[in-house]
């Protein structure tokens, strides 16, 4: 280590000594600059235009259908709004980010602080005697005070933008941990309005399943009826019976199901599972109409790429602080205050003392420690930008599989509409048959089976097509732009919002 100090007692020339510390750290910060790469965000490939976009989705959509903050107002359920609601309150995954985001901001202004000097002031009193014995003694008094009022200074100029470089890699790291904040709103408001339309989509199907259970009640007693009178057999009324308690068992089936998603919504609203319930509405909507916007602005849109790309800054920020332990480092420490013997003159001028103190260290040798720094960072980077370009292709990928998903649900939808109309054609056919005596009551069990599968698919799609206009939404972003992200500033010093 090579070491330059210098220290100036005040006797006559305590002005003078201040001023030369003065005009040392001022040429210091005058000839001081930054060591470091500049950031610019790398490219990520951007399609001109999303392939699955359905022509009735590429015209311009008004202002207001454009998706915001509450986007899962889209689907115009009061009930499914009051339960959104609540996530901002009560979700305990979402407090967990922003507890998370402030620790993220309160580092953001612990290493502003080294941008300015660090001021300690105290007092001590300590009362000696000192032995005549020792080495080079004089005679005199050996049993004194000593009464001391220290205010002490020390100040690492930022020359070489270590400070600086570590305050925007910090600042960086704030603004991710916001997006990850909005990472997980937008998961946990996601996964309700999927929980929510699932347990909608059965109980759709429950209530196909009880009108199906009544129909099959009815259908026994017909075949009993027709036994007794000779015209049916035995196995006639064991079909039907049978018939009757799978579907029975199916409608179980389904509650069990549906009692899954209901616990899971009472933990996203921050409930015991124990004091929650869901009333029971049947799924009769379809899925709005969700302009996907340009695939350019995607990358404003999506919280996780932004963060990503603030990690990335971060990253290229951590070079420049490898860089700058290649430097010297300067510091300066005044210090000054009062020292005597005795209360009665501890504050007066004599008692006085100052001293002006000025350092530089550069490190001359370390085995390749700052080399290995310098590469981590480096290679620090590179993972961070390959990680922001694969999220990006992972994003397009997203938003392609949800709008191909809709657009063929749609057809699948249309197309299972025909196939319940025709079996419900044919299980009417087979009852005739059957009640005319023409065929044998397995037709009408074969038609019966075939119409309620049917049935229970086209629910099943119905209820797909909302969960998949959910996932598509959270594959945009939601309501959400990295423009938001600026509000993260290196001073900030605002408490959060409640909700953010």
């Amino acid at each position: 280590m090579i070491r330059l100090h210098q220290t100036r007692p005040v006797c006559g020339g305590l002005l003078p000594s201040i001023w030369g510390g003065a005009l040392f750290a001022a040429l210091i910060l005058m000839c001081g600059c930054a060591v470091g790469p500049r950031y610019s965000r790398p490219s990520a490939p951007t399609p001109t235009d999303y392939k699955e976009t359905p022509p009735n989705w590429k015209t311009a959509q008004p202002a207001d259908q454009m998706l915001k903050g509450k986007w899962w107002e889209v689907y115009q359920d009061p009930q499914l709004n009051a339960l959104e609601d609540k996530i901002d309150i009560s979700n305990q995954s979402l407090k967990a980010a922003q507890a998370q985001f402030a620790q993220a901001r309160a580092t953001v202004r612990y290493n502003r602080a080294d941008y300015y000097p660090t001021i300690t002031a105290g007092v001590s009193a300590a009362r000696e005697r000192f032995s005549e014995n020792r080495p080079l003694a004089v005679g005199g008094v050996t049993t004194t005070n000593d009464l001391v009022i220290p205010v002490d200074m020390s100040w690492e100029p930022d020359v070489w933008g270590r400070v600086r470089h570590t305050v925007e890699a910090s600042r960086a790291d704030a603004q991710a941990t916001l997006a990850d904040l909005e990472s997980v709103s937008l998961s946990v408001h996601a996964e309700l309005a999927v929980d929510y339309f699932s347990a909608r989509e059965l109980d759709a199907e429950a209530q196909l399943l009880d009108s199906t259970v009544a129909s099959y009640v009815k259908q026994l007693e017909l075949t009993e009826n027709r036994y007794k009178g000779g015209v049916a057999s035995q196995v006639d009324v064991a079909q039907a019976q049978t018939q009757l308690e799978q579907a029975r068992a199916q409608a179980i089936d389904v509650r069990e199901q549906r009692t899954q998603f209901e616990h899971a919504i009472a933990v996203l609203i921050g409930e015991p599972a124990s004091n929650f319930t869901l009333p029971v509405a049947v799924l009769n909507a379809t899925p709005p109409v969700i302009p996907p916007g340009l695939p350019s602005e995607l990358l404003e849109r999506r919280p996780d790429i932004a963060a990503n790309e603030r990690l990335m800054a971060a990253a290229n920020a951590q070079i420049g602080i490898a860089k700058a332990a290649y430097f010297p480092t300067f510091s300066l420490s005044p210090s000054a205050g009062f020292e005597s013997t005795s209360i009665a003159n501890w504050l007066s001028s004599p008692s006085a003392f100052a001293i002006v103190g000025a350092s530089a260290v550069v490190t001359a040798f370390d085995a390749g420690r700052r080399r290995a720094a310098s590469d981590q960072a480096r290679a620090g980077y590179d993972q961070a930008v390959a990680n922001y370009q694969q999220d990006v292709l992972t994003a397009y990928q997203e938003v392609e599989d949800n709008l191909a998903a809709l657009r063929l649900l749609e057809d699948e939808s249309n197309t299972q509409t025909a196939a319940v109309a025709a079996a419900e054609h044919s299980l009417a056919l087979s009852n005739n048959r059957y009640r005319g005596g023409v065929t044998t009551y397995l037709e009408v069990i074969t038609a019966q089976t075939t119409a309620l599968s049917n049935e229970r698919t086209a629910v099943q799609i119905s209820g797909r097509r909302m969960v998949d206009s959910v996932l598509l939404i959270k594959a945009l972003g939601g309501g959400w732009n990295a423009a938001s992200l600026s509000t993260v500033k290196m001073e900030s010093r605002t408490p959060i919002p409640p909700g953010q």
